[in-house]
């Protein structure tokens, strides 16, 4: 299977987000309250997202992931008990568009990694994914964007 990606330049976008620790079958459960209880609080501050939710993904350990799940938002806004602001930096992202079911990801990952490194980019730090389909459509048909930092190790690789 084939997954499109690419390396792009983003910029800067301050956040609201919840940080917790959870094994990778329980994640769903913490998205949906946590994207929910953050979408609450942005319409109660009269701020809207500037974008589909994320996750972040500090660590790939399975059965203790520490993530961290919210909204780019279209000015900083402060935080209030587990929801609190940050910021996602900029700076070059190796980034694959991924279409299908979140538990058949990890391919999408291998090819995102293989593609930075032929690109002479190396990753580093967190990975993120943003969700841009609703999590009702089928898993077949869900739309995911991959992303990590990277930068630039060698020439990259003649075609």
């Amino acid at each position: 299977m084939k997954f499109p990606c690419e390396i792009q330049t983003l910029a800067p976008r301050p956040i609201l987000s919840v940080r917790f620790r959870s094994p990778v079958n329980n994640l769903s459960a913490h998205f949906g309250r946590i994207y929910q209880a953050i979408a609450e609080y942005l319409g109660a501050q009269g701020v809207g997202p500037a974008g589909p939710p994320f996750a972040i993904y500090h660590n790939m350990d399975m059965d203790d992931m520490d993530v961290e799940a919210g909204f780019p938002v279209t000015k900083p806004v402060r935080g209030q008990g587990e929801i609190q602001p940050g910021e996602i930096p900029g700076g070059a992202f190796a980034i694959c568009h991924y279409t299908g079911a979140y538990d058949q990801i990890g391919p999408a990952y291998d090819t995102l990694t293989r593609f930075a490194g032929k690109q002479g980019f190396m990753p580093m730090g967190d990975a993120y994914e943003w969700y841009l389909t609703e999590p009702t459509v089928a898993p077949a048909d869900l739309k995911t964007d991959i992303a990590f930092p990277v930068r630039r190790v060698h020439a990259p690789e003649p075609m």
